[in-house]
């Protein structure tokens, strides 16, 4: 009689905005752990499918690619669902997809309004709300990547630190509404990756001269951040985790 036991399943891992960027970096880092990885992206199409065949070529069928735009609420649900069909469960969601752009006072419209909070505050929460039943049959957890400009405000961005703030009250909402069956935090990154449109060098230097230890961060500190909340942070829930080197207390 064959008395080994079944292999334990894959922890299945939805990370949005996966594609490109810090969401890559996550999805490798906790693949790299042996998680399976629901890759979401919007317009990232090829970017997305050239790092489900990476990871795929290290451990088959471990990785697939899913296209939703989430300022859709249709489109959000769907890919809850997407996920569950393709993989049956869901243990951990990281809410990593963000837009990011100036809205100066005086040119703040309608349009730029919907986006970022659509993109930094309805979509995470529709998808938390569209993923706790599956989350909660594996006990898993929720990850907000918000920023550390939810509680430091930027000037000439007035909307999406707003957004962003939300997102915090958000997290510790749900915490408190899903537990004890989901954990529920967050991860505020300082400057770890510059804005693919920035204001050069010189601008980039007086950030990182407000910065303790005196550099700019790296995606995998972000990564190395999530992997913590998921894999070894079983008391924590409602918290919004620092990763700025210092730069809140600068």
């Amino acid at each position: 009689m064959n008395t080994e036991s079944a292999p334990e399943p894959s922890i299945v891992v939805l990370v949005t905005g996966g594609a490109r960027r810090i969401g890559a970096e996550i999805a490798r880092c906790l693949h790299s752990e042996g998680m399976s990885i629901a890759l979401h992206y919007h317009t990232s199409r090829d970017d997305a499918r050239t790092l489900c065949d990476e990871l795929n070529s290290a451990r088959p069928a471990s990785a697939r690619p899913f296209e939703a735009d989430l300022r859709d609420t249709a489109a959000i649900g769907a890919l809850a669902a997407s996920v569950e069909n393709a993989f049956t469960r869901l243990d951990v969601l990281v809410n990593n997809a963000s837009t990011f752009f100036e809205t100066p006072v005086g040119a703040i419209d309608n349009a730029a309004w919907n986006e970022l909070l659509d993109t930094n505050l309805k979509a995470p929460l529709f998808l938390s709300q569209a993923a706790a039943p599956l989350l909660r049959e594996t006990k898993g957890c929720i990850i907000n990547i918000t920023d550390i400009y939810a509680s430091k405000p930027l000037s000439g961005y007035a909307v999406y630190c707003a957004a962003k703030a939300g997102l915090v009250m958000s997290t510790r909402t749900l915490a408190l509404e899903l537990a004890p069956d989901i954990r529920v935090n967050a991860i505020a990154p300082g400057a770890i990756l510059w804005p693919e449109t920035d204001g050069g060098e010189a601008l980039r230097a007086a950030v990182v001269a407000n910065i303790p230890m005196g550099h700019a961060g790296d995606p995998a500190d972000i990564a190395q951040t999530v992997l913590f909340l998921v894999r070894d942070a079983h008391y924590v829930t409602g918290q919004v985790i620092r990763v700025d080197g210092g730069r809140a207390i600068g």
